[in-house]
């Protein structure tokens, strides 16, 4: 990144998508380091680096990363390059991937069984017997995977 003149906190939450509390809260819990004040007014601002490592932190959080996943991956990258390095940031990564494929497997059988009973009552509502009776065989089918 550049040598941009530092930003405003307005600013960096407009680019980056976080709320201004946000980014408030992970400079206190030590996500972005502590952010220099202009001296007159006090307002936090923003160097390019900092910019930077907060684009990062928007698009983990982005994918449901936890904090405690964002530490681990900021730690690795801030830690001096090994060779254990890229295990460590595969295995982050793979680990949060698991997690979102199972989000949406889960979100499919919701979708599915939304699905299922829209038929069911687009089938009552028809006067449609037999494809009621297919529609309350499949829920009978799906409802075990949306409550497992």
């Amino acid at each position: 990144m550049t040598d941009a003149p530092p930003v405003s906190i307005q600013e960096v939450s407009r680019r980056s998508g976080l709320s201004e509390p946000t980014l408030r809260y992970y400079e206190k819990i030590g996500l972005i380091g502590p952010v220099p004040r202009d001296a007159s007014s006090g307002h936090r601002r923003y160097g390019a680096a900092a910019v930077e490592r907060i684009e990062a932190l928007s698009c983990l959080k982005a994918t449901g990363m936890s904090v405690h996943d964002m530490r681990a991956y900021l730690r690795h990258l801030d830690a001096a390059a090994d060779e254990d390095r890229a295990a460590q940031l595969r295995g982050l990564f793979r680990r949060n991937a698991d997690r979102v494929a199972e989000e949406l497997r889960r979100t499919r059988v919701r979708l599915r069984y939304l699905r299922l009973k829209t038929d069911l009552w687009d089938a009552r509502e028809r006067g449609d017997e037999e494809a009621e009776r297919r529609a309350v065989e499949e829920l009978t089918r799906t409802v075990p995977e949306l409550m497992g």
